[in-house]
């Protein structure tokens, strides 16, 4: 075996001196562990990629804004009886059916419209947000960035030593870092953990923990029913299991079965919601109509939605994306336009729009479209007719520069970038 050289050996001596004097008690348990990522960095981890993430999930859920605004004053009733009340919290409603839920360093935390009207009550949504602020606060997302940046560590003592370069990863883009944090699976230790603090913390608010045991029970039925939507969600991030509902049943038990449950207040917040399901369920199957290739039905679908609920941005979209399927772009830089009228702050939208306007020789209100959608989630679609537009309004050098980040991908966006970038000689 080759002895490792002087400059690998010194790198393995700094990476033991760092792990060995990196430890931090953790502010939930109290347990001393390893913090290669300070406070600091956490909440600027947060910050960076929440934007990001939310706009990968739907972006926000604006029909209602009041509904916001009843969830984000639930999380703050957790977040004052916790162990870590002092970070930035956050917290958002995202227009997405799939039931789900997650925070990332820092506080910032999510739920989805689609597990919302699932839940039967305040106490069950204070079962659901306690949970992902202990993932927060117990460091749980931060604790796992820190066992891949050992990983990554450990791959680049390796590299020093045999000097293969080959061997460092690849990232492309803050995206590429939101995606990874969503993308987290949390131990079982982690899953155990965030049940019994966010019980302790709903408790601590005045809430019945009973209510964390029965939505630990739906999860358990609606995983054996193998509902799809679910098990792509909340499931996939939190497995549910008979493990967590009889552990859950003791903690109840240790707390005292008492507190509210406000079911009343809960169903009248998501009243709105209930009464416009249909609507999302028919873009739902619109949108599987139209990935499958079915531009007739999915627009049979998305003007039923749109009728059942004009206000919804997303239905306008999604009539935007039909007409872009068949070649529309006038029609679809209506239908856009339409949506950002309702919501401004969707990528998605902006990204059509730019794409559509490309078509109609609009490059310059194309190329103010796509900035903007990759100021809200840099993608390489955007990138690359970013670059378009620009190359056509004979602004050579930031067009090499789009093509240069969307190049970065695999996609067929990616390769038409570098096909471009051939064509320019840079």
């Amino acid at each position: 075996m080759k002895r490792l050289s002087d400059c690998s050996r010194s790198f393995c001596l700094l990476l033991c001196s760092a792990v060995l004097t990196a430890c931090v008690v953790n502010p939930v348990t109290g347990q001393r562990e390893l913090g290669l990522i300070s406070e600091r960095e956490e909440i600027a981890i947060g910050e960076q990629n929440y934007l990001a993430g939310q706009q990968m999930q739907g972006g926000r859920y604006t029909t209602d804004p009041v509904l916001n605004d009843y969830v984000t004053s639930v999380g703050k009733r957790l977040v004052a009886v916790s162990d870590r009340p002092g970070l930035p919290y956050e917290f958002v409603v995202l227009n997405n059916s799939v039931p789900n839920a997650w925070a990332m360093p820092g506080g910032k935390i999510a739920i989805n419209r689609g597990l919302l009207i699932e839940m039967d009550s305040e106490a069950e949504l204070a079962a659901v947000l306690g949970h992902e602020i202990v993932h927060a606060a117990a460091r749980h997302s931060a604790r796992q960035m820190e066992r891949g940046l050992l990983l990554q560590l450990g791959v680049a003592a390796v590299a020093v030593g045999t000097r293969d370069e080959s061997l460092a990863p690849l990232l492309v883009g803050g995206a590429a870092v939101a995606a990874g944090l969503l993308s987290q699976r949390y131990s079982r230790e982690a899953e155990l953990e965030a049940d019994l603090y966010g019980m302790r913390y709903m408790h601590r608010a005045g809430y019945h923990p009973d209510a964390a045991v029965d939505l630990q029970r739906t999860f358990v039925r609606l995983s054996e029913g193998r509902q799809s939507s679910w098990l792509e969600g909340l499931f996939a991030s939190h497995p549910p299991s008979m493990e967590r509902v009889e552990a859950n049943q003791r903690t109840a038990e240790r707390l005292g079965r008492e507190g509210r449950m406000d079911r009343e207040r809960y169903q009248a917040r998501i009243a709105t919601l209930k009464a416009t399901q249909s609507a999302y369920d028919a873009h739902d199957r619109a949108r599987k109509a139209l990935g499958e290739g079915d531009t007739d039905t999915a627009r049979r679908l998305a003007r039923q939605a749109l009728e059942a609920e004009p206000r919804e941005a997303l239905f306008h979209g999604l009539l935007g994306d039909i007409a872009l399927r068949e070649e529309q772009p006038q029609q679809a830089v209506e239908h856009y336009e339409a949506a950002l009228q309702r919501n401004n702050e969707y990528f998605a939208f902006h990204l059509g729009a730019g794409v559509a306007m490309q078509n109609l020789r609009n490059h310059a209100r194309a190329r103010a479209h796509l900035e903007e959608s990759i100021r809200l989630l840099p993608t390489a679609t955007a990138h690359y007719h970013a670059g378009n537009a620009a190359r056509a309004m004979g602004d050579n050098e930031a067009a090499i520069n789009h093509y240069r980040t969307a190049a970065q991908s695999d996609s067929e966006a990616g390769a038409r970038a570098r096909r471009a970038l051939q064509e320019m000689g840079a």
